[in-house]
């Protein structure tokens, strides 16, 4: 959730005399590749009339279960997390099928799980550039450089 008062900002650039109150998460910009403890299903139900029907994932819902599983963050997030994050797929399939009263419902939930940049900074989450591993190309060029 996030943090009450005024937008931070980055560290070096906050003049102030009184100490952080909330520390900023630093996350390597690489997209998730760890494994998704739940599965985004082929279908949902939906009642029509009393009768309750399945109606398969839109196409948009599909492509932002793959944006937002991947984002670099998702390795902090507990099951409970991933469990909101489905909550909100189902939301965004809603939203996708034409049902206009969803869009603030997705709004919200986005920023809770930090989807765009204000809404990580509110969160008080920065993406910082990957480190270099020992047999990362970056090293050699590294090392070529220095001789």
């Amino acid at each position: 959730m996030p943090v009450s008062g005024r937008k931070p900002k980055p560290p070096g650039e906050a003049i102030t005399r009184h100490a952080q109150q909330f520390e900023w998460t630093e996350v390597e910009d690489v997209p998730f590749a760890g494994p998704v403890p739940i599965r985004l299903p082929a279908s949902r139900p939906i009642l029509v009339l009393g009768e309750a029907r399945d109606v398969p994932i839109h196409g948009f819902t599909k492509r932002w279960w793959k944006t937002i599983s991947h984002m670099p963050h998702c390795r902090l997030w507990t099951m409970s997390d991933w469990e909101f994050a489905l909550a909100t797929a189902m939301v965004a399939d809603q939203f996708f099928y034409g049902h206009a009263q969803s869009a603030t419902e997705l709004a919200r939930r986005e920023k809770v799980l930090g989807v765009t940049f204000d809404a990580r900074r509110d969160l008080r989450i920065r993406y910082i550039e990957p480190k270099a591993t020992p047999g990362d190309g970056a090293t050699v060029i590294h090392l070529a450089r220095a001789l």
